[in-house]
């Protein structure tokens, strides 16, 4: 079968990065072009009438829904947002799934794999590519999208310098801040390479990288992070830091 050809639409750079490195791993589709609004979403696709579209919702001169009503050329659409609002009103277009921002390589294989079923790629076919993805695809996250306010941000997992719990949400902190994630510390644990990122109490996740000291004090051993922060470590995640000493 020749390949499905694919149009990434999203105003954010990091957005339509994140869509290449995961589509690296179906070589039966092809990226043949990006937009960064909705009046080159139009035109585009109505000129290169690819088979996949993979459309974010809010973005400057028109939406995602307001670039359907203009089409001539329908493709398959999967939506790819930070907005949840948006769900119902997106699958009343027919399509074929709805991205909530930060989603996993999991959930975006997911949706391209309801794409090619529809697009008449066999469930062996499918599976076959799955399998390859798994073995060539990194395990651990390499950028993570978070919430900035009204927006999300890509950032780039070794600029973490540590994750903090907080009830079932957790803060990511940078050298210049933190930021707000939607995934419990736990979720997120699993996801990041345990070879840099430490948990060092039921609370806290450090980034190796970032630790500058490790001292202890009335028998309790702590962390100076390279913001100057002091962070204790559990007695219970000590065997971690072990891990560390040489």
């Amino acid at each position: 079968m020749h390949p499905g050809t694919v149009l990434i639409i999203d105003d954010e750079d990091a957005a339509r990065v994140l869509i290449r490195q995961y589509l690296k791993a179906y070589p039966e589709l092809e990226v043949i072009g990006e937009c960064r609004d909705g009046l080159e979403a139009v035109a585009a696709i109505n000129r290169m009438e690819p088979d996949l579209v993979f459309l974010d919702i809010q973005m400057p001169c028109l939406s995602g829904f307001q670039v359907i009503r203009q089409l001539v050329h329908i493709p398959q659409i999967v939506f790819t947002t930070a907005y949840d609002q948006y769900a119902l009103k997106a699958f009343d277009t027919n399509a074929v799934d709805y991205l909530l921002k930060p989603y996993t390589r999991e959930r975006f294989r997911r949706a391209v794999d309801k794409a090619m079923l529809q697009n008449g790629y066999s469930r062996a076919r499918i599976t076959a590519l799955a399998e390859c993805a798994g073995e060539a695809a990194p395990a651990f996250y390499e950028r993570i999208f978070l919430e900035a306010g009204q927006k999300m941000i890509s950032l780039a997992i070794d600029e973490i310098m540590y994750l903090e719990a907080e009830k079932d949400y957790t803060r990511v902190y940078t050298g210049e801040g933190f930021y707000l994630s939607n995934f419990g510390i736990g979720v997120l644990q699993q996801r990041l390479n345990p070879s840099i990122f430490f948990r060092i109490h039921r609370s806290f996740i450090v980034n190796i990288h970032h630790i500058r000291e490790l001292y202890r004090a009335k028998s309790e051993t702590y962390l100076v992070m390279k913001n100057d922060l002091s962070l204790k470590v559990s007695r219970g995640y000590a065997e971690n830091i072990r891990k560390l000493m040489y």
